[in-house]
């Protein structure tokens, strides 16, 4: 007789009762322990709302001003005179090209040096690869130092120092990827076998040549994947640097802001955003490619 086929046997009626009741005592005690975590939450979203001095009324105050200033950044564009219109929406159209290619070259620059500088310091961040300990802590509190400080602050500090212009959105998006990408990096050394290494270094090789040879190959997929998605970041965080003056589209887009040109500001946005998209799923696509070939 098949098994399903089989009957079977019903439980005793005390049985039944009993193991109804330890369920039921388990699903109590996990709403008890759900709702006081949601207690407990929003008792220090009260608390921390207190203490940055959040004002209920003057949120709802600004709520129309919020609405009204994005229904200042739609243009008018009339059927009749559509192409006209869009002349005049997108009048500055060449210049904030030069300009959105300005973004993306500090992003391409500064994520080549970074991801360069880092995937070096990756290596000596691996516990797995390298012997002497110091060197892995001084290694990794840099990469610390590195991603922590926001890149624009790094961009004010060179500002001081090299004067307005792009080289200060380069050197501080590197010094942000150096920490992003090195820490990412040293995780997938970390992962890699060992076992080419030590047949690298049985050949009397040293340290560096049992790096390129005996890792490299291994994490060189994962390392493209990653520098691609952070060029993707770093794009968006050029745009952000052109605030303080370091070169790009974003010192425009900062201007007819405290100018009040609401149609400049829309067309600047939906550049950087179209652009950003692109580059999205450029990125996308290529990352797909090279982490399948690389398991292939």
């Amino acid at each position: 007789m098949p098994i399903m086929a089989q009957r079977i046997p019903a439980l005793a009626p005390e049985r039944a009762a009993a193991i109804r009741a330890a369920y039921a005592d388990v699903q109590r005690a996990k709403r008890l322990r759900t709702l006081g975590g949601l207690a407990l939450l929003a008792f220090a979203c009260l608390i921390a709302a207190w203490m940055a001095e959040v004002s209920p009324a003057k949120f709802a105050e600004g709520i129309p001003r919020f609405f009204n200033y994005f229904a200042n950044l739609v243009p008018k564009i009339g059927f009749a005179t559509f192409a006209t219109d869009m002349a005049e929406w997108y009048w500055g159209f060449s210049r904030w090209m030069r300009l959105l290619f300005d973004t993306i070259l500090i992003a391409y620059t500064g994520t080549i040096i970074g991801a360069l500088i880092g995937g070096y310091l990756s290596f000596v961040a691996a516990e797995t690869l390298t012997q002497t300990k110091w060197l892995v802590f001084v290694t990794r509190r840099f990469l610390e130092f590195c991603r922590t400080v926001p890149e624009i602050v790094f961009a004010l500090i060179f500002i001081v120092a090299f004067g307005l212009g792009p080289l200060p959105g380069v050197m501080a998006i590197a010094i942000h990827t150096i920490g992003a990408l090195g820490k990412l990096f040293s995780e997938v050394n970390e992962n890699a076998s060992l076992k080419p290494v030590e047949g690298v270094m049985s050949t009397g090789a040293g340290w560096h040549a049992a790096m390129i040879f005996g890792v490299l190959p291994q994490v060189l997929p994962n390392f493209v994947s990653y520098a691609l998605l952070r060029f993707e970041m770093n794009i968006r965080g050029a745009a952000v640097m052109g605030f303080v003056g370091a070169g790009g589209i974003g010192q425009e887009l900062v201007t007819a802001i405290r100018q009040f040109y609401y149609t400049d500001i829309s067309a600047i946005l939906i550049l950087i955003i179209a652009t950003v998209m692109l580059v999205d799923i450029g990125t996308e696509k290529l990352r797909h490619m090279i982490v399948g070939e690389g398991a292939h």
